[in-house]
């Protein structure tokens, strides 16, 4: 394979989302509309990026089974460039989301064989291009090696570097300070205000995203309904939400997250931020209104 401009790497997983009638009633029934779609946080920002035009490659396990199989060709379909491998006796990943009225969700995860990604799993960008690393690829001892080594090959070719810290419980199971050593290269930090203020400790997403930039050259902070903030240097720039009629917010980071990026490649990694955090946002938009969505 040419070493490709963009690379993501992450989990490719089957996605049952249920959105709830109500609350949920332990030890009874509660009527649910209930989805089955591709998912996972790698596979998700890859099929967007390629949905966005970007040309991509996703780094990434399946098992060998149908699943697997069906995901790797919708993403394919979807004009992904594909550097999974398939794992011999494992099952694919499954994610269920319980999806509770007003848009909370409670997120259930078996990840199957994305834990087996290998350093030799994934490809370097081209110099000078980019990486994308979801952060549960570190998050768990199988594929962290393959975390650490792609963000050390990419940061030796030249390349701008970005990582989405993933999810509070796991990172906060992970380690705090282990996970600010690990990623201290990336060139774009991504998290939602939750990871933010987990990262820095500040209650105020703001100042949280002040902190971290202090560690990185660029931090752009997602905070679900009032929008998202980019901060690099002096600079602290808030957008607002685009307007959605919102029924599930699953998958919606992942989205925002390559809205960002297709900015981001497409100047090299010298964006106009309000254009970079526009096309987040609109891009993000497009997935919560819309269960089933990609």
């Amino acid at each position: 394979m040419t070493a490709p401009r963009v690379v993501v790497v992450g989990d490719v997983c089957t996605d049952v989302v249920a959105l709830l009638a109500g609350e949920p009633s332990p030890g009874s029934d509660r009527p649910a509309a209930i989805a089955t779609r591709g998912g996972g946080a790698g596979a998700n920002v890859a099929a967007h990026l390629a949905a966005l035009r970007t040309p991509v490659v996703l780094a990434g396990c399946v098992g060998d089974d149908v699943p697997g199989q069906a995901l790797s060709r919708d993403l394919a379909d979807g004009g992904v460039t594909l550097a999974v491998r398939t794992v011999p006796g494992a099952a694919t990943g499954t994610i269920i989301s319980l999806v509770e009225p007003g848009g909370e969700r409670s997120m259930l995860a078996d990840r199957g064989a994305n834990l087996a990604l290998r350093p030799a799993d994934v490809p370097v960008p081209a110099r000078g291009g980019h990486l994308h690393l979801s952060g549960y690829t570190l998050l768990d001892d199988g594929p962290r090696a393959a975390g650490l080594a792609a963000l050390a090959a990419a940061r030796d070719a030249g390349c701008t570097v970005s990582v989405d810290p993933a999810s509070t419980g796991p990172l906060r199971w992970y380690g705090v300070d282990r996970w600010l050593a690990d990623t201290a290269a990336a060139t774009l930090l991504l998290p939602n205000a939750d990871e933010a203020r987990l990262l820095t400790g500040c209650t105020d997403p703001a100042e949280a995203a002040r902190v971290l930039a202090e560690r990185h050259p660029v931090v752009v902070v997602s905070l679900g309904a009032d929008g998202a903030l980019w901060a690099a240097g002096e600079l602290l720039l808030h957008r607002p939400a685009h307007p959605a009629d919102v029924v599930d917010t699953t998958g919606a980071g992942d989205a925002f997250t390559a809205g960002v990026l297709s900015v981001w490649t497409a100047t090299g990694g010298r964006p106009d931020p309000a254009e970079a955090l526009e096309a987040g946002l609109g891009r993000a938009a497009t997935v919560v209104g819309r269960p089933g969505a990609r």
